[in-house]
């Protein structure tokens, strides 16, 4: 019986040729793609490029505490110019069309962009400037391309300069522009008084204007004018661009140069929520930079909204009393040199300001007029001698060194000490204890408070022999009110003040009646508020919370985020003790003999505080240069109220306030119109300060 034949090899083979067959196609297929269309795809490989844009968006808004809207975003036609890979004689040929267009100001084109610039357009005049001796020099290499540029340059006229046009001149700012920018990123040609026309006219003729485009630009817009103005801040121009000395902070976080960032202040202190998300585009080019398409990958997102703690009718109204007191008090006798007025207003509980208001006179030297101008920055910019108002202070610096009790009195008879002028009160005011002391503003109370607390001995026409650290016991106390130290506010370039010397050790005694170290208005704010909430130093706060951009323009979007009150220091005292000063500071506007009876003795809010009279020295705008120093008088106040549970808190400063003795009293009629105005805001009134109070 024959064998049967095993038909396993025979399937082994078809299997075999069937995989050759497929080896075969794919090389063959591999050939096809290499040799006859590799080119072809090394070229699409190599063609494309992409460059990510980033475009900028419109910022934040800034709205007050009751959300009516401080700062806006005003929109503006305007003609943009984005280099996609244009030579410099295409960008020449665009701007030239451009100018025809459009009316382009020429204020910042200088001579030498001029001058090469017509060395552009009259490229034959412009070589025959240069001599045959220079030419063979070149070609000898003793000259270089750069030698025989700056001969040229040098031996441009003003004739030459004349044969360009009025349009050249405007082709030539446009080109600056345009050759001065990145490639792809927007420069902005015009975007102030576009005409409609000019925004129309370019418009229609895009198609013959490679680059350029009819867009929508931003300005900020203060919907309050000046109001507040100098703490909102700046931004930089268009022109501007980022800052010099900030390029690398802002070019490492995705800035162009030539964006728009906040300068100073609220606008610089918030920028990185301000600028908002860009729009991102990618633009593909080929490997010569020819644009091949646009792709939008995300949208971009206007800035984020601050919400001031400021409210403005209160500013407005705060502001109209500065003016009206300012210029009354011009009328008195020795006003000379008074100038300016500050007030701020806190929430002594959070820290919140509700108003930080500053007048500035101020006279053109051209015109010789004499205007206000706002000078809300002085509250944190400027220090002065701010008197009696740190007694206080001074009081409670004593109990805790244990210098005083709640049973100590001192007589007010003047002191004599040796080699040291005579020291006393305004008048001899009996023997008063720590309430009576701040209630009629006894200076000699306040010297032998600090005299306790450098443990020495007060003797007729002999020294003190004080205790050097007596310095550092008070001003490191003071500064837990606030006085002499940051107060920690949200704003940049903020002043603490100026320490007087160490030497004699008895000028200490000009410290504890504020007559020594300077301090701000902001930071008898927050000492005054240190007071009224029962002891804890809260930061102050310009920004009540972040928002995010709303969808609809009429409305607030969500929180971003919020600031919750930030207690700094507890300034460590006994409940008692800070009830003496709490009782003091009420007697001295609510009882007969209080330094401020006579203005705020009416009030039906139950007001406490300290004013503050301080001899000073004047430095400002009228000293006569090489003159010596000025002696002149600082008024101050600070107060709060209801005296038993503060709701708000008060600082004012009328510096170099008169020479003399005729006291005006700006401090206190500004003082109790601008408390008046808080309360009858809050009670929906508009009722004027009781007569009386003038």
């Amino acid at each position: 019986m024959p064998k049967k034949k095993n038909p396993t090899p025979v399937r082994v083979n078809i299997l075999f040729f069937s995989v050759f067959i497929l080896f075969s196609l794919l090389i063959l297929r591999l050939g096809i793609v290499q040799i006859v269309h590799g080119e072809d795809y090394k070229r699409e490989i190599n063609r494309k490029e992409d460059v990510t844009i980033n475009n900028p968006v419109p910022r934040g808004k800034m709205l007050d505490r009751n959300h009516k809207v401080i700062v806006d975003n005003k929109p503006l036609n305007a003609i943009t110019y984005t280099n996609e890979g244009a030579s410099q004689k295409e960008m020449l040929e665009v701007a030239a069309k451009l100018a025809r267009i459009i009316d382009k100001d020429t204020d910042k084109v200088r001579e030498r962009d001029m001058k090469d610039f017509w060395m552009i357009k009259n490229p034959e005049e412009a070589e025959k400037l240069i001599k045959t001796k220079e030419l063979e020099l070149f070609k000898n290499k003793k000259l270089k391309n750069k030698d025989l540029y700056k001969l040229q340059i040098k031996r441009i006229t003003e004739k030459h300069l004349s044969q360009l046009t009025k349009q050249d001149i405007e082709e030539l700012a446009i080109f600056s522009i345009m050759n001065s920018g990145y490639k792809f990123v927007p420069q902005i040609i015009k975007n102030k008084d576009v005409t409609r026309k000019e925004f129309a006219v370019v418009n229609e003729n895009l198609a013959l204007l490679p680059g350029v485009n009819a867009a929508t630009d931003w300005d900020r817009e203060y919907k309050f004018e000046d109001t507040f103005k100098p703490v909102l801040g700046r931004i930089t121009t268009s022109s501007e661009g980022l800052p010099a000395e900030r390029l690398d902070y802002f070019m490492s976080r995705g800035y162009t140069r030539n964006d728009r960032v906040g300068k100073s202040y609220l606008e610089l202190e918030y920028e990185d929520v301000l600028q908002g998300k860009k729009e991102k585009v990618v633009n593909v080019t080929d490997k010569s930079g020819e644009l091949l398409e646009k792709e939008l990958v995300s949208e971009g997102q206007r800035g984020k909204d601050l919400v001031l703690s400021i409210d403005m009718d209160l500013q407005l109204a705060v502001e109209e009393i500065i003016e009206k007191e300012l210029w009354a008090a011009k009328n008195s006798p020795g006003t000379a040199l008074l100038d300016s007025a500050y007030v701020v207003l806190m929430n002594p509980n959070t820290g919140e300001i509700l108003t930080m208001a500053g007048k500035k006179i101020v006279k053109d030297e051209k015109t010789k007029e004499v205007f206000l101008e706002d000078d809300a920055l002085g509250n944190i910019s400027k220090t002065f001698n701010v008197g009696s108002v740190v007694k206080g202070a001074t009081v409670l610096t004593g109990y805790k060194e244990g210098a005083i009790n709640s049973s100590t009195r001192f007589d007010d008879r003047a002191l004599e000490i040796k080699d040291t002028p005579i020291k006393k009160s305004y008048s001899y005011l009996g023997t008063p204890n720590d309430i009576e002391a701040l209630k009629l503003s006894s200076n000699v109370f306040m010297f032998h408070t600090a005299i306790q607390i450098g443990k020495g001995v007060y003797r007729y026409q002999q020294s003190l022999n004080l205790d050097p650290k007596v310095w550092d016991k008070i001003r490191n106390s003071f500064a837990t009110f606030g006085l002499g130290i940051r107060t920690g506010i949200d704003l940049p370039n903020e002043q603490t003040g100026a320490k007087g010397a160490n030497y004699p050790v008895g000028k200490v005694l000009d410290l504890v009646i504020g007559q020594y170290d300077t301090y701000s208005n902001m930071q008898l704010a927050q000492y005054i508020s240190t007071i009224a909430n029962g002891g804890y130093r809260m930061q102050p706060r310009i920004v009540k919370e972040i928002r995010e951009p709303s969808n609809n323009g009429e409305e607030l979007g969500p929180i971003y985020k919020s600031f919750p009150p930030n207690v700094l220091n507890d300034i460590d005292i006994k409940d008692q003790w800070l009830e003496r000063v709490h009782t003091g500071f009420k007697k001295v506007m609510q009882e007969p003999g209080g330094t401020a009876y006579r203005y705020f003795s009416t009030a039906s809010y139950s007001p406490a505080g300290k004013t503050g009279t301080a001899e000073a020295f004047y430095d400002g705008q009228f000293r006569v240069k090489g003159e010596k120093l000025i002696q002149t008088m600082n008024l101050s106040l600070v107060g709060y109220a209801p005296h038993d549970n503060p709701e708000i808190a008060m600082a004012v400063i009328v510096p170099w306030a008169y020479q003399g003795n005729v006291d005006h009293g700006a401090n206190k009629k500004i003082g109790r119109a601008v408390m008046d105005a808080y309360f009858n805001m809050k009670n929906g009134t508009k009722e004027p300060a009781d007569e009386t109070a003038e």
